[in-house]
């Protein structure tokens, strides 16, 4: 074998390594399971008080990530109608977008639940404001009594996220962001 082969070889199984390494870091490595803590593991905000309050749910799944806010995924499932759950609970200020989950956290669609957000089946509603700096936890339910939650950047997370300054009417960040 020619000194050029050898060398052939030895990138194309780092780079092979490498990619399975990368692979596995991004999609399993991270992620952790919640195990179910009991009623507050699904909490909406509540219009008359403004203060987030548990869920009648049952099959709470979740998974979170230290590595990230925005990793944390959740499914579960309500007996609560749609329309029960939009006149006890504070629907979500903004567009409410999942984001994807590791395919092995089969339960949770983000394209699914994003499509019924869209047309108007699902409703978004705010599981709880800042619950880190910039981050909100959006609840969303189909009307099959499907729930769904995850973090997402709300609009002063997204310019202190972006590098922008701060927005008049946002907090001021913790130190180091």
């Amino acid at each position: 074998m020619t000194t050029g082969k050898i060398l052939a070889v030895i990138i194309l199984v780092t780079a092979t390594l490498g990619g399975a390494a990368l692979y596995y870091l991004q999609v399993y490595a991270f992620y952790e399971r919640v195990a179910p803590a009991g009623p507050g593991d699904v909490q909406m905000v509540a219009r008359a008080s403004g203060t987030p309050e548990p869920v009648t749910h049952d099959d709470f799944r979740a998974i979170d990530a230290d590595s990230s806010p925005i990793r944390y995924r959740a499914c579960f499932t309500t007996g609560l109608s749609l329309d029960a759950l939009a006149e006890k609970y504070a629907p979500y200020p903004g567009r409410a977008v999942p984001l994807n989950a590791p395919g092995w956290f089969g339960c949770f669609d983000a394209g699914e639940i994003g499509a019924a957000l869209e047309a108007g089946t699902a409703r978004a509603f705010i599981g709880e404001k800042d619950i880190e700096y910039g981050v909100d936890r959006v609840v969303a339910v189909l009307p099959d009594g499907r729930g769904f939650a995850w973090h997402q950047l709300n609009r002063c997370g997204e310019q202190v996220f972006d590098g922008n300054a701060v927005p008049a009417d946002c907090p001021t960040p913790p130190e180091g962001y």
